[in-house]
């Protein structure tokens, strides 16, 4: 594992306004996103701001997805925060640009928790791979000839 998750960060540009000042569908968008991804959907909540806006996440097992739009601009940020190696942000991502009707986006990944990895003496290493033991057996062999 090189890290514990993955954080997409997503500008969308060019959405279709109307779309991006509708709830209902921007909830059954994200839902959608999620379960076309592979996640395993715990709860969402959305929240249509007056007079235009809405911010949104769909709280997966995985983590999260979220989105906050500014219709007026045409422009939707989105994270896909995912665990685990068995999900598919990048379908979601597609979903989402063909749905919003984006017609630009730039994506970020960013590498969350990546942990780094003990260092270890070159006799550690040798005995964790069960080399030591193996040489040792070697040097007594050939001591026995």
């Amino acid at each position: 594992m090189d890290a514990l998750g993955h954080h997409l960060l997503i500008e969308l540009y060019g959405c279709d306004a109307e779309i991006l000042n509708d709830c209902e569908r921007i909830e059954k968008v994200m839902n959608a996103a999620a379960l076309l991804a592979n996640a395993h959907i715990l709860e969402s909540a959305f929240h249509q701001f007056n007079p235009h806006g809405i911010s949104g996440v769909v709280i997966i097992a995985e983590s999260h997805f979220s989105i906050h739009t500014w219709p007026e601009h045409g422009y939707a940020a989105v994270d896909i925060f995912t665990c685990g190696d068995d999900l598919r942000p990048d379908l979601a991502y597609n979903y989402m640009i063909n749905h919003f009707k984006a017609k630009s986006s730039v994506i970020v990944e960013m590498k969350r928790g990546v942990i780094p990895l003990p260092v270890l003496t070159a006799e550690q290493f040798l005995t964790t791979q069960g080399l030591i033991e193996k040489s040792r057996e070697a040097v007594v062999c050939r001591k026995g000839r």
